[in-house]
């Protein structure tokens, strides 16, 4: 299972990620949908582990994961 937990995210004074959380199982598909500047690109690099959040945890599969760890 892979979780975040209130990630949040700023560059500079831009919110990029407000909160934002998120759970995916295995076997399920998820598709994130949203406007331009939504937050779907930093959402997805925070969750890869290129990215790190400013607030907030990722977990997989029980691990907390870092950034810069993909």
């Amino acid at each position: 299972m892979l979780r975040a937990n209130a990630i949040t995210k700023r560059f500079g004074r831009t919110l990029a990620l407000d909160a934002v959380d998120f759970e995916a199982l295995p076997g399920e598909i998820h598709a994130l949908v949203g406007e331009n500047g939504a937050g779907k690109t930093t959402l997805m690099n925070v969750l890869a582990g290129s990215l790190a959040a400013d607030r907030g945890e990722t977990i997989l599969d029980g691990r907390p994961l870092r950034a810069g760890s993909p």
